[in-house]
């Protein structure tokens, strides 16, 4: 966990806040165990859903952000809303996005289109600041999910993320980010070939590969062992659960 995270979370600190926290009446009703465990702070799992993305085939056709859109609007975590979408400055909430920029010296440039969603860290830095509890991560696939019914939209998980992965809705006021289509992978009514991210089924490079990185036998981890793939800012200590292949320069050549 970043350090600066750790010192606001000392107990003494988190112990003074709550004591000056005015205290809510207890429930009438014993409320019931959520259905979903939640993982505790540094928590080791056994099994860690991710996306493996090949920055050598992403061509940034944005087709993983506008299938991502399409099935999350319409989706348990939906609506996602579009303000003034027509307008001179359109903005809207997106869990996926992809950066595009050019690096190197005229004349040896090159294009280079970067994927972004929620890494899903290991060590989430969103989910210790949440006030509420509505930030978690899942004990049994390693999912960070955002509870809409507990977030106030408050920002805290959003200025703690070092990736810039979590956008508020501008009409419903809740926090949100990449869920992995948690609604969708687990969908006994679809095929068996559909039951992934709806960004990696849109991909048509498949630069998009998604599974479990604590299997060494997953496809993901076979890429990532066999390919040097690579964890986004390492120095912030959060463990990104997704991780990127890196590009591969072809020298070029004349005819």
């Amino acid at each position: 966990m970043m350090q600066w995270l750790k010192d606001i979370l000392q107990p003494a600190v988190v112990a003074q806040a709550a004591a000056a926290a005015p205290r809510a009446a207890p429930p009438k009703a014993p409320v019931k165990a959520p259905a979903t465990v939640r993982a505790l702070p540094g928590e080791t799992l056994a099994k860690q859903l991710a996306l493996v993305i090949d920055l050598n085939v992403c061509v940034g056709c944005h087709a993983c952000v506008t299938s991502c859109k399409q099935w999350n609007t319409s989706g348990s975590a939906g609506p996602l809303a579009d303000m003034n979408a027509y307008a001179a400055n359109p903005t809207g909430t997106f869990f996926n996005r992809v950066q595009t920029y050019e690096s190197g010296s005229f004349p040896q440039t090159e294009t280079i289109h970067f994927p972004k969603s929620c890494l899903h860290c290991e060590d989430p830095p969103c989910v210790p600041v949440c006030p509420t509890g509505a930030s978690y991560k899942r004990k049994e696939d390693g999912i960070v999910l955002v509870d809409y019914d507990k977030c106030i939209g408050c920002k805290y998980c959003a200025w703690a993320c070092p990736y810039g992965a979590r956008e508020v809705d501008e009409e419903r006021q809740v926090m949100t980010k990449c869920t992995l289509c948690v609604d969708r992978i687990y969908d006994e009514q679809l095929p068996p070939a559909d039951r992934k991210p709806a960004c990696v089924s849109a991909c048509p490079t498949g630069a998009r590969l998604f599974g479990d990185v604590k299997d060494p036998d997953s496809e993901v981890s076979k890429a990532i062992r066999e390919r040097g793939g690579y964890a986004l800012m390492p120095e912030w200590e959060t463990q990104p659960a997704n991780q990127y292949l890196p590009r591969r320069i072809t020298p070029p050549s004349t005819h």
